[in-house]
């Protein structure tokens, strides 16, 4: 038998998960000492009541016989299928509910998509970027290249006629730079895709932050999108299912590459693989689109909306560098007096308890940047800003 040995070529560990180790050894070593942990991008504030509720109402549905429901579609109950179509409407945007597939989180369809692409393509992501779309193809052995994401051109690279590629990765509101494209930004990307026919996968994790006019919710706001994108989205950013797990992914009809169809690949592959998410967190997450539900999970947004103003205003009168904040949960700054984002990492940790994210983390062109969250509960962010300014002004 053979190993994968792609696996030789993946670094030894998550980056996520070394952070965490880092902050647990410290806290082991000074247990006195208050954390203040504004690094992983993990929701605070608890599920809205109407999902509670809707939750609550299903669970003792499978606990009577007249209203037990045992396996569910794969591809999700038509019910949270046409929820998620009719929150698209409410940006614009209109979809076919069937061309929704309801999931257990984006991470986990932005890695599984890649069975339905060849070993030999050619991959294009951002640097920096969130590091499963590059773990998940350096599993498969694909080549990847990477498009620069830099101060220079606002953390938003945009096609350069000059690389070729296949499959195309962008995230937006971006993780972790917070950057953020207009609905015109994107278009030059489809363009770029339609003419090379490659397949662009649109991560839209964060896209409920979006609040500045002419900036993209959707790839499909775009003409042309839904003949060369898949969409890929949460309920763990929009209505704090991080520990509940859900999420949908968008494969248009009108989606082929070499006269086969990527919509029904998708679903062969679904309901091969893949027993669909529980019966109980699919009423919870369409409660989360109901009226009452939209509402209570803006009230959320809005806390971390607040979260994030705070951040920036801390780092606007220490004047230092950042950008997202605005239009993303994350707060992407430059690393004051520190070239090596790691060291910078250490430093506030030891110094003022502070945890964010080292952008080297996220790829080469991170380094000498650093992440903050606005996820953490906003006591936490007050207390953090308040060490910020004491260590930099």
């Amino acid at each position: 038998m053979k190993i994968n040995q792609n696996y030789r070529n993946l670094k030894e560990s998550y980056l996520f998960s070394d952070i965490a180790r880092k902050v647990a050894a410290f806290a082991s070593k000074y247990p006195e000492r208050e954390i203040l942990k504004m690094g992983i991008g993990d929701v605070t504030l608890p599920l809205a009541p109407a999902v509670v509720s809707a939750m609550e109402e299903a669970a003792r549905e499978q606990g009577e016989k007249a209203t037990f429901r045992g396996y569910g579609p794969e591809q999700g109950y038509p019910f949270l299928r046409e929820a998620i179509r009719d929150y698209y409407k409410t940006f614009g945007v209109f979809l076919d509910a069937d061309e929704i597939f309801v999931s257990d989180g984006a991470k986990s369809d932005l890695g599984n998509v890649l069975d339905l692409f060849g070993a030999e393509n050619t991959v294009l992501i951002p640097d920096p970027v969130y590091p499963v779309y590059v773990d998940t193809n350096t599993m498969a052995g694909r080549k990847i290249v990477f498009a620069a994401a830099n101060e220079q051109n606002g953390f938003l690279p945009m096609p350069d006629e000059n690389i070729e590629a296949d499959i195309i990765y962008i995230c937006s509101p971006n993780n972790p730079t917070g950057a953020a494209y207009s609905v015109k930004q994107l278009r030059a990307w489809v363009e770029y895709a339609n003419r090379r026919g490659a397949v662009i996968l649109y991560d839209a994790a964060y896209e409920s932050f979006v609040s500045e006019a002419g900036l993209a919710r959707s790839i499909y706001e775009v003409e042309g999108a839904r003949e060369c994108a898949i969409e890929f989205c949460s309920f763990s950013k929009t209505a704090g299912f991080t520990g509940t797990r859900c999420g949908y992914t968008v494969v248009p009809f009108a989606l082929e590459r070499e006269g086969m169809n990527l919509h029904r690949m998708w679903l062969r592959r679904q309901t091969t693989k893949f027993n669909g998410v529980s019966y109980i967190v699919q009423r919870g997450a369409a409660a989360a689109f109901s009226s009452a539900g939209l509402e209570q999970i803006r009230q959320n947004i809005s806390a971390y909306r607040a979260n994030a103003k705070t951040i920036c205003a801390a780092l606007d009168g220490l004047k230092i560098w950042y950008t997202g904040g605005k239009n993303s949960p994350y707060v992407w700054l430059k690393c004051p007096g520190f070239s090596d984002s790691f060291a910078f990492f250490d430093y506030l940790l030891e110094r003022a308890g502070v945890v964010g994210t080292p952008g080297g983390g996220f790829g080469r062109n991170g380094e000498g940047y650093f992440r903050l969250t606005a996820f953490a509960d906003g006591a936490t962010v007050q207390k953090a800003c308040k060490k910020l300014q004491e260590l930099f002004g």
